[in-house]
């Protein structure tokens, strides 16, 4: 593989890595945020989910984000009689952010560009040297 298929790979690699960064910020932002008004909703869960595609031109495959769709999972309940959107038996739909998850994930996510980042500095001081062998 040249090194600007490499560096082409580990951008695909950060662009998505920030999606899912951001899309797990939000996600932790809205851990406590509860429906506006009784029988309504709180936020649900984001999800992001990848997919590789063939680059045609470079011939390979780069990873891009497939969607960011919501999680499907149940929300929680705790009982607060006094909050505004409580139903009537006192119970208030909670969001179906789990913190714990939700950090694990985002230290998987802030490793994975990390090392994506790590493999585009390298590829470009790799460049460098072979420009400076080439020069004499």
């Amino acid at each position: 593989m040249d090194l600007t298929k490499a560096m082409a790979v580990a951008a695909a690699g950060l662009k998505a890595q920030g999606t899912r960064i951001k899309v797990i910020s939000e996600n932790i932002a809205n851990v406590d945020s509860t429906a506006e008004a009784p029988g309504d909703l709180p936020y649900r869960r984001k999800v992001v989910t990848f997919k590789n595609e063939l680059d045609r031109n470079l011939g390979l495959n780069r990873v891009h984000v497939n969607s960011v769709s919501t999680d499907p999972s149940d929300f929680q309940r705790r009982y607060d009689p006094g909050h505004p959107s409580a139903d009537a038996d006192g119970y208030v739909l909670m969001p179906n952010v789990n913190p714990l998850v939700e950090m694990m994930d985002m230290r998987e996510a802030q490793r994975t560009y990390e090392a994506n980042v790590t493999v585009i500095e390298t590829t470009r001081t790799m460049i460098g040297r072979l420009v400076d062998l080439l020069r004499s």
